[in-house]
């Protein structure tokens, strides 16, 4: 299966610039890749070198490699079976060592911190169970001081320690505030760290860990090489932070900048803020297409905090953007050619204004009404990141279908049941209340939920998003599509791979819809989240219909949506769809119909607003930009980037 990156346009002409100036800006030199499964091959590659380079040097000794915990790994973890089972690798002169654990020790294995490395890993090569070594979590409480110290002096000087980080810079279980000169040890996990695991302990708090044994960081540093690892646009920031910014105990992996040999290796989202890519000018020459213009231009409206046409030649000279005047002249003339281009993405009509001028439209009139095809990898993300522009479509007259990829079961509480039970009872509905308790007394911490609850919780869903829908005019009946994608299905956080079948499904339903408009998730967060997963299969469903002969596909656009996590940057942005006040409040009520994520944390994070909340800050920070370049002032804009 194919992995979905971003197009590109313009940007650092890599090729013949030398290594010390591409890495200029860098504390910690990164290696950036297009998607995760080349960044995983390659670290897997770069740790089966290492130890048959011990191998060869016949020193007797084994070698000592560390691993931290944490999603992040499942990039290497197969490759590295893929390198064992080809024969290029075996473990058995290798003693792997994990960084961290849940202590005392989870009453099930499955609560595990090292589930995924046994799973995943240790249970798939020939390493010797002498040789893996993870935090004892069965020490007593007299004993795990002494413990500690033991586990220290065998977890130094590793060879290679290879991981990952929190979105605040945590390395295992080492939070912001922890000192250099840190060793192993026992330590409290914070109440923000509790709030981002607590998925993994059928959401509630009560179960979720409070402690856990930790390598430390001067343990850590001790490492010959380090080797760190970031995936997704929700690490952006973070990684910036890591690679170029302070070295600060509020950025526990900053302290890595003083390691002598350490490498970050980043997809391209996650390394999406770093001076090279943000603003690669100031590195060295650039491929200038126009849509790079804008962003460099963009870019420096917001540095120097003027408006577009407001610039001046010496903006431009003092912001290194010398060579961009050099390529396209008079610096007022790139400025009334990047304002007129920006202006050009905003529309009221996203679906195309009829018997209109589409000359400088982002979308053409015809033909009209349009068949809209919307894809939702939850049941609320529609809405969410798009409401607007969906009620638009809908008010404009065009035949509009959503399409809910997933159930989005396992993200209802157990509460939320009992309360639709209740009511059910008591407008005198066969009474299932005592069966449903029993089905949720039932659930094991860590294993997956009876089929039968995740039904009802799926039917919730469903319901609300019907409501939703429902709300704007839209015929749910007819219009409103749930596919029940397998992959999702798992009962659990951690999904099922993505397959043929998921395909199917999707291909059947374009096929059905025939559209002219494709919308879809262009969140890019996490390498192995439903979001991404979704929009890997609907895009390819649609290569699969254009090979198989489905040629009317060759009209049909596709507009990717943001606004879970991050919004699209200006640069990127192909159309921008203004929202008056009223229609803010009729998104927004929308959004209310999914009472079942309300009044609840919706993404891991320390953010605690509400969907509604989050949605609404991001788009009304999108037409305060917009306002700031000196573009006319909305309430609020929703922005999307074509695709094809």
């Amino acid at each position: 299966m194919k992995h979905f990156t971003l197009p590109k346009d313009g940007g650092l002409i890599e090729k013949n610039l030398p290594k010390g100036i591409l890495h200029s800006f860098e504390k910690i030199r990164t290696e950036i890749f297009a998607d995760t499964a080349d960044a995983g091959r390659t670290i897997a590659e770069s740790i089966v070198k290492s130890i048959k380079e011990s191998e060869s040097a016949n020193l007797g000794l084994k070698f000592k490699l560390g691993f931290s915990t944490g999603k992040s790994l499942m990039a290497i973890y197969p490759e590295l079976v893929k390198l064992y089972e080809a024969g290029k690798v075996s473990f058995k002169n290798v003693e792997i060592i994990s960084a961290c654990e849940y202590y005392p020790e989870p009453s099930t294995a499955a609560e595990s911190k090292n589930k995924t490395l046994r799973e995943c890993l240790l249970s798939k090569i020939d390493i010797p169970s002498e040789n893996i070594f993870i935090p004892d979590t069965n020490v007593s409480g007299d004993e795990v001081s002494d413990y500690c110290d033991e586990f220290d002096r065998k977890s130094r000087n590793l060879d290679l320690f290879v991981g990952g980080f929190g979105t605040k810079g945590e390395v295992a279980f080492n939070e912001v505030g922890v000192a250099e000169n840190s060793c192993t040890r026992t330590t409290l996990i914070s109440y923000q760290t509790r709030k981002r695991l607590v998925k993994d302990f059928n959401r509630d708090m009560r179960n979720t860990p409070k402690s856990a044994i930790t390598l430390g960081i001067d343990t850590l540093m001790s490492a010959k090489r380090i080797i760190l690892m970031a995936w997704g646009e929700d690490k952006a920031n973070i990684v910036k932070r890591i690679a170029e910014g302070e070295l600060s105990s509020d950025c526990p992996a900053s302290y890595f900048q003083k390691h002598n040999n350490v490498t970050l290796y980043a997809d391209e989202t996650a390394a999406e803020l770093l001076t090279r890519v943000e603003s690669p000018w100031m590195v060295g020459p650039c491929e200038w297409t126009p849509k790079f213009v804008r962003k460099a231009v963009v870019w420096l409206c917001q540095r120097v905090h003027k408006p577009i046409l407001k610039l001046s030649q010496s903006d431009y000279l003092e912001n290194s953007l010398g060579e961009l005047l050099e390529i396209y002249g008079e610096y007022d003339k790139i400025n009334i050619n990047v304002f007129n281009d920006l202006q050009h993405t905003i529309s009221g009509w996203p679906g195309g204004k009829p018997n209109a001028d589409d000359t400088f439209r982002p979308v053409k009139s015809s033909p009209f009404p349009k068949r809209v095809l919307i894809f939702s990898p939850h049941p609320d993300d529609d809405v969410i990141s798009m409401g607007g522009t969906f009620i638009r479509l809908v008010e404009q007259g065009h035949d509009v279908h959503v399409a809910y990829e997933t159930s989005g079961d396992v993200a209802v509480h157990d509460d939320v049941v009992y309360q639709h039970m209740d009511a059910a009872c008591q407008l005198g509905y066969e009474d299932r209340r005592a069966e449903v308790k029993a089905l949720i007394d039932s659930k094991k911490v860590g294993c997956a939920e009876p089929r039968e609850l995740l039904d009802i919780k799926a039917a919730i869903r469903r319901s609300e998003a019907r409501g939703a829908v429902r709300s704007f005019g839209l015929k749910e009946e007819t219009n409103a599509h749930f596919l029940n994608l397998p992959f999702y299905e798992s009962g659990g956080v951690s999904k099922l791979p993505r397959t043929q079948v998921d395909v199917d499904i999707i291909k059947n339903l374009i096929k059905e819809v025939r559209p002219d408009q494709v919308y879809m998730a262009g969140d890019l967060a996490d390498p192995h989240g439903t979001h991404r997963v979704c929009t890997e299969a609907a895009l390819e469903a649609l290569e699969q219909l254009k090979a198989e002969g489905e040629d009317w596909l060759e009209n049909t656009s596709v507009w990717l949506y943001r606004g879970a996590w991050m919004e699209w940057e200006l640069g990127r942005v192909d159309m921008a769809v203004p929202l008056s006040p009223a229609e803010l409040i009729k998104k927004r009520h929308a959004i209310y119909r999914h009472l079942s994520q309300k009044d609840i944390v919706p993404f891991p994070g320390d953010d605690p607003r509400e969907f509604w909340e989050r949605a609404e800050e991001r788009t009304q920070n999108t037409a305060h930009l917009y306002n700031e370049l000196g573009m006319a002032e909305y309430q609020a804009i929703e922005v999307f980037l074509r695709l094809y």
